[in-house]
């Protein structure tokens, strides 16, 4: 398998529409943010006051000992108390709108395909499922580095062939996102894979 670069004429005859370095840089920003906020669990608790073990008991009389007035252990000021203005269960998701989504996408792929990062293939598959054979055929295609592979469909055997793979990731044309993009070293692009991202960026 041999790939060559993907120029921005390919880019271009692929109906895949691109902005150029001026414009986009903050929706990329965004979407990216909103990646990984969407990603955060959101489950980081802690108790108040009124949560923590312990009872309602003064903990010494409120005159004559000489110590500011108290009322029960759990204050946030003693140890093993409450806790004030501490993280509680929430959700950190943020919505993107589907414009900046695209220009976020053409801008990133602008940027990549002026970086000479991007080359197309017409097929990949490994059929004898092998680790080595998988290696090797990257080791064709594209330079030491975090590699993106991207295909419309992988089959079984080349899953199997790139799961230990941890520089090399395959992903579905549908499915690929700025911030997998953003990270790859090379983005090898399969069989009809463009026009998947030409119609996500129309």
């Amino acid at each position: 398998m041999s790939a060559k670069s993907f120029t921005a004429d390919d880019a271009q005859a692929a109906n895949l529409v691109l902005v150029g370095a001026e414009k986009g840089r903050q929706a990329v920003h965004d979407l990216v943010v909103a990646y990984r906020a969407n990603r955060r669990t959101g489950s980081a608790n802690t108790k108040t006051r009124g949560e923590v073990s312990g009872n309602n008991k003064k903990i010494y009389k409120q005159k004559g000992t000489g110590n500011a007035r108290h009322g029960d252990k759990r204050a946030p000021i003693f140890v093993g108390g409450g806790v004030v203005f501490g993280p509680r269960p929430r959700d950190y998701s943020k919505k993107v709108p589907k414009s900046v989504r695209k220009l976020a996408l053409r801008r990133v792929l602008g940027d990549l395909i002026r970086a000479e990062k991007v080359k197309s293939v017409d097929s990949f598959s490994i059929s004898d499922g092998k680790t080595k054979s998988f290696v090797s055929a990257l080791d064709a295609m594209a330079n030491p580095g975090k590699i993106l592979i991207v295909g419309n469909s992988f089959d079984e055997s080349t899953y199997l062939a790139a799961r230990n793979v941890a520089y090399a990731q395959l992903v579905t044309g549908s499915e690929v996102n700025v911030e997998q993009m953003l990270l790859a070293h090379t983005i090898i692009l399969v069989g009809d894979a463009v026009k998947t991202l030409a119609a996500r960026t129309a």
